[in-house]
């Protein structure tokens, strides 16, 4: 029950984001709202950038075998926090770099820091098994951020008011956090050099990987507002930071619940039946769940922008929101289900190089469309989205170093829904209502009979 809650945090979480890039989108210009998402962009870039490494080691190495190993865990990685803030503060400085204000650089690492805090300190939470205050806190952070960026927005749809007020709204979940867990994660800073040495070694490659993943949707955005200018990129901006949210989140759940056990598995007795057996679960939870997510955004999609999307954004959005869609769909396995053999393996330069060629890879096909097309908003999506189809197929070989056994009825039925829904979107798309209806009908018609027994599996 403590897991299924975990995942309960996790989909209250995505409702929220949701719900909450949809009221700003509306209340913005869309130049103003192409600037908060480049800024929003960047301070996830920032997190990932100086607090990533840390995230992986702890996910690999905390919390130990033993209460020693665990108090020097959590006392080295203290340390090792402490000193990628004050990193991540000093390079606040670039915005002078960037002609941008001070203050926002200031605001931005400050943010970054917080976040990156946040999400380490719910993964060492995660790790020692604590499902209950960690659903807890991954709730109120949702609901303590949008709160308070939402109020900023309505004391001024600006950028100005959306940046201070996401940064309070952090700041304010960081208290909570800390006075929340104060008993089992007390504060308790220590040092050993070789416990230091061990999570740079690993976590460095793997956030490395995570950086040039970052950088796929960041170059992304780069080259829309290059080529469409603020207003033009604006649509297509929205339904990237709209639709890739559903799947990061569904994938971070499922790897949340089950991933510590592959790893437990995978130390005590690696390459046996059972984690063949476990692996191939755990790799048909995160691609049916992912596709099965999928379809739902595609029979939802015109109706929901009918009733949520501002008019000015509509048109833009719906041109290339299926697009969008596949493309966020395959990133989110690229980063997930590929590099899980590598990271129990610790093939860390095979990680990396996954995420540079899915990088490369996505923003050359954004870059070959814009010389090809002269600009076409649809054309620039589709080249990503071809890119990133060309890193998953290259991607695929990295499941070979540890055998799986994979249940293929979940993939065959989540494939089955994301048709049904396509088919049902392009075959009656000129009546929305009846056209969403039907493929909602036929993506759970297909759907439906392999739920039971995913949700066995995950709450195992």
């Amino acid at each position: 029950m403590a897991k299924l809650a975990a995942l309960s945090a996790y989909f209250y979480q995505a409702a929220l984001a949701f719900g909450l890039l949809i009221a700003i989108s509306n209340l913005l210009t869309p130049a103003d709202y192409a600037a908060y998402s480049l800024f929003v962009s960047l301070v996830q870039f920032a997190g990932i950038a100086f607090f990533e490494w840390l995230r992986f080691a702890c996910s690999r190495f905390y919390p130990g075998p033993d209460p020693q190993s665990e108090a020097t865990e959590r006392g080295v990685i203290t340390v090792e926090f402490l000193a990628s803030a004050g990193l991540c503060l000093l390079s606040a400085a670039l915005a002078l770099v960037l002609d941008m204000p001070g203050w926002v650089g200031i605001a931005g690492a400050a943010t970054a820091i917080l976040q990156g805090g946040g999400e380490l300190h719910l993964t060492m939470l995660r790790f020692r098994q604590e499902f209950r205050l960690f659903s807890w806190l991954q709730g109120s952070r949702a609901s303590i951020i949008a709160a308070a960026t939402l109020g900023g927005a309505m004391v001024s749809a600006d950028f100005e008011h959306l940046v201070i007020a996401g940064l309070l709204g952090n700041l304010l979940y960081g208290l909570v956090a800390l006075v929340a867990s104060r008993r089992i994660l007390p504060f308790a800073p220590r040092w050993d050099a070789a416990v230091s040495r061990q999570h740079v070694a690993y976590g460095s490659v793997s956030a490395g990987a995570s950086v040039a993943g970052m950088l796929a949707p960041l170059g992304f955005k780069a080259i829309l507002t290059g080529a469409l200018g603020p207003a033009g990129a604006a649509g297509p901006m929205l339904a990237l930071d709209l639709l890739q949210k559903p799947f990061v989140l569904i994938v971070s759940a499922i790897q949340a619940i089950r991933y510590p056990m592959l790893v437990t598995l995978f130390d005590r007795e690696a390459e046996t039946g059972e984690l063949g057996r476990e692996l191939g679960r755990y790799y048909a939870l995160l691609a049916g769940f992912a596709v099965m997510v999928a379809a739902g955004i595609i029979a939802a999609l015109d109706a929901a922008a009918l009733l949520v999307i501002a008019a000015d954004l509509r048109e833009p959005f719906l041109r290339t929101a299926p697009l969008i869609t596949l493309m966020a769909l395959m990133r989110a396995l690229i980063q997930t289900l590929l590099p899980t053999a590598a990271h129990l393996r610790r093939r860390l330069a095979t990680i990396a190089l996954l995420a540079v060629v899915d990088c490369v890879l996505m923003c050359g096909g954004a870059l070959l469309a814009v010389r090809l097309s002269g600009g076409s908003d649809v054309a620039i999506v589709a080249g990503a989205a071809a890119g990133a189809a060309l890193a998953l197929a290259g991607g695929l070989a990295i499941l070979r170093l540890l055998p799986f056994e994979l249940p293929r009825l979940p993939l065959a039925a989540a494939l089955a829904a994301l048709a049904a829904a396509w088919g049902a979107r392009a075959w009656l798309g000129a009546d929305v209502w009846l056209s969403t209806g039907i493929a909602l009908a036929g993506a759970a018609v297909a759907s439906l009979p392999v739920l039971p027994r995913m949700l066995r599996w995950l709450a195992r």
